[in-house]
């Protein structure tokens, strides 16, 4: 009997529910479970790799292949005959099955209520963050927790307020010391300054909540992100559409390997700092006040101290 993709993968994820797998798992469990089936489809396929196949090895890696191709080709009919199937849209995606509406899910990820094997915590992304911008963006970041704040504006007060992360991008890194003490009498820039909100999970629940928190917390800043561990389907559509308009940014983190974590929209750069707002963040929060006096030693001396940033 031939192989049909989209009931099989229906069954395997029904069967696994709340778990999320790559369409390369899926088709290793398929090709496990389905070897007959398996064996008929490579004798019909036309691949031409298959005519340079040496060993059973390669044999399994081009059924492999044609597997994976044919779930993403099928994923729009999956996902019309199941609408319980969900599929993030990060690299590689997931799929996985729930009866958890989209509000459902946010709730259940702030709240903790996920199994031993989905996103990490919340503050365990940080460290991954800051691992990410340092090495492929080298800039100095810095935790900033809005717990040190003094607590005037009621418990909710800060929530729009402070962002999860800053940091600093040193302009002159690699200039020559001429050209620095040169820029520095003409009154150049010597840094442009970053803000993050962080995420678990965006979804088409939450997407415009956290997008607008993100744009609050990131007034003040040269950049503005949001940043998430992991992006539901439908979600990138509306926050490319935000992004337009409002100019802040989305970073996908990869929380298996921190560096491969990518750009997907970017931010538009604002000329000015809003120093009036910078003000209010250091005088209400220890952490973004140590982050300005950070600030002040680099504008003096040209170079950031590696110790005093995350």
């Amino acid at each position: 009997m031939a192989l049909q993709i989209s009931p099989t993968v229906t069954t395997f994820l029904k069967s696994n529910p709340e778990k999320k797998f790559t369409a390369r798992e899926i088709a290793d469990w398929i090709r496990l479970h389905h070897a007959q089936a398996c064996e008929q489809k490579l004798s019909q396929s036309k691949n031409k790799r298959l005519e340079e196949v040496a060993n059973e090895q390669d044999r399994i890696a081009v059924l492999i292949q044609i597997l994976v191709a044919e779930i993403g080709a099928q994923r729009p009919n999956i996902q019309k005959k199941t609408p319980q199937i969900k599929i993030t849209d990060s690299r590689p995606r997931k799929y996985y099955y729930t009866d958890k509406t989209d509000d459902a899910e946010v709730e259940a990820i702030e709240n903790k209520q996920v199994n031993s094997d989905s996103l990490p915590l919340e503050h365990d992304l940080y460290p991954m963050l800051v691992e990410y911008l340092k090495a492929e963006h080298s800039l100095y970041a810095k935790r900033i927790d809005e717990k040190r704040s003094t607590n005037n504006r009621g418990t909710k007060g800060n929530e729009w307020l402070y962002p999860d992360l800053v940091a600093l991008e040193d302009l002159a890194s690699e200039w020559s010391a001429d050209v620095a003490n040169c820029a520095a009498n003409y009154g150049a820039k010597k840094a442009k300054l970053w803000s993050f909100e962080v995420k678990r999970l965006i979804n088409t629940s939450n997407v415009r909540s956290a997008f607008f928190q993100a744009v609050s917390n990131s007034s003040w800043a040269n950049f503005g992100y949001l940043v998430a561990a992991e992006l539901g389907d439908n979600a990138k559509k509306e926050l490319r559409m935000l992004a337009s308009l409002h100019g802040i940014g989305f970073i996908l983190l990869d929380t298996d390997t921190p560096s491969e974590s990518q750009i997907m929209i970017p931010a538009r750069e604002k000329t000015d700092l809003d120093w009036d707002s910078i003000n209010r963040l250091a005088q209400a929060n220890k952490d973004f006040t140590v982050y300005i006096e950070d600030l002040k030693d680099f504008c003096l001396t040209g170079k950031a101290k590696v110790s005093d940033w995350d």
